[in-house]
């Protein structure tokens, strides 16, 4: 079960103390093919040149250990993947690492490599990251290029880290994102006005969530955002849509996974009264977050509502896409959001802390995720 699809050594520097990295393998790096881990991919041709993050990482001093494994396609929250195999999950190898970016979460969790790049179109970073016990950042939507990324054409997708600790975190995204400014990252946030949005998870998770915000000795209120729910079944029909649009042609080969086959057919059906629809609903659930923003610096809420589920519920056809019942919505009004390790009293399992920031206010993000960090540590 391999956090990666094909593992090498790509530097342009001969230092053996470079931090390491993997790539998502649906984005390009230049010699090898960007397969998706999909069968029907897996005669692509080699990519001809490096996605621009990849050039990036490069240019800084990573080193960069391969391409690491996902869900098929980009599009699944569990991460099983019966071609290329399923990731292990750091936490409890009997659970999902959750998906898409299920490599590049495993990978991280597993000491493979010190970071990794996922995407995250409808929680790909964000709900890996808290499946498999580690940090995951969703940044703001077009803040980090996505020229060299599968698929092309997206209004939700975000090319975003993973590592262990916000210190390898931050370093990441100031390789990745030239305006990122890391010392604004990592600013004390001591002062940070909190706001706790009022969800539907798990008690446990909600209590640690609180825990977390008091340990850190932040002044917080609480939230209501009434249109969550409709933003979580807009989001699906903008990713149904647009998955459609760049993947649907590979229903004809009868070589994908059976989920996707199943899943794509679906999302075929999409028509342009829901997307209307959900055009509406993004206008209307933006306007909520800004407006919960205007009061407080950050929305913290649990990553995912609930503990990942067994690898065997998940085969068995246990439902999973309520995982994404709290991070869909963030994608679909572009906001930057975070996965912080969350501990759980009574388990043994880390949750996921999700903290959102202001369009563009990804740093204050790093910076309010190092000081609940700091303060979870002591």
């Amino acid at each position: 079960m391999s956090a990666f699809i094909s593992e090498f050594d790509l530097c342009f520097h001969d230092d053996a103390d470079a931090p390491t990295i993997a790539i998502k393998d649906s984005i390009d790096i230049a010699g090898y093919p960007t397969t998706a881990a999909s069968r029907a991919l897996a005669d692509a041709p080699a990519a001809t040149q490096h996605a621009e993050v990849v050039q990036r990482l490069l240019d800084a001093g990573w080193r960069i250990k391969g391409k690491a494994n996902m869900h098929e396609l980009a599009f699944g929250m569990t991460g099983i993947n019966d071609f290329t195999g399923t990731p292990q999950n750091p936490q409890d190898a009997t659970r999902i690492p959750g998906g898409s970016s299920s490599g590049s979460a495993s990978a991280v969790g597993l000491g493979l490599v010190d970071a990794a790049l996922g995407t995250d179109t409808g929680g790909s970073v964000r709900g890996p990251a808290a499946c498999c016990g580690v940090t995951g950042l969703k940044p703001t939507f077009g803040r980090v290029s996505r020229r060299g990324v599968a698929p092309v054409e997206t209004t939700l997708d975000c090319v975003g880290p993973f590592a262990r600790d916000m210190r390898v975190l931050i370093d990441a995204m100031t390789a990745i994102d030239p305006s990122f400014d890391a010392g604004i990252a990592r600013r004390d946030a001591a002062k940070t006005r909190v706001g706790i949005v009022a969800v539907d998870a798990d008690t446990s998770i909600r209590k640690a969530v609180e825990h977390a915000v008091r340990r850190a000795g932040f002044a917080s209120r609480g939230i209501e955002l009434a249109s969550m729910a409709d933003a979580f079944s807009a989001g699906l029909a903008v990713i149904n849509a647009e998955t459609w649009h760049a993947f649907g042609h590979l229903v004809e080969t009868g070589k994908l996974g059976a989920d996707l086959d199943a899943r794509l057919r679906l999302a075929s059906k999409t028509t342009p009264t829901d997307l209307e629809a959900a055009e509406n609903v993004r206008r209307v659930f933006t306007a909520a977050v800004d407006r919960a923003l205007e009061n407080v610096d950050v929305l913290v809420l649990p990553t995912l509502p609930a503990f990942p589920i067994t690898l065997e519920a998940a085969r068995a056809g246990t439902p999973v896409i309520a995982m994404s019942s709290l991070i869909r919505p963030f994608n679909l009004s572009g906001h930057p959001a975070l996965s912080l390790p969350l501990p759980v009293e009574g388990s043994s399992l880390k949750a996921g802390l999700q903290i959102v920031g202001r369009k563009g206010a990804d740093e204050k993000v790093c910076a309010v995720a190092a000081h609940v960090e700091a303060a979870l540590a002591q």
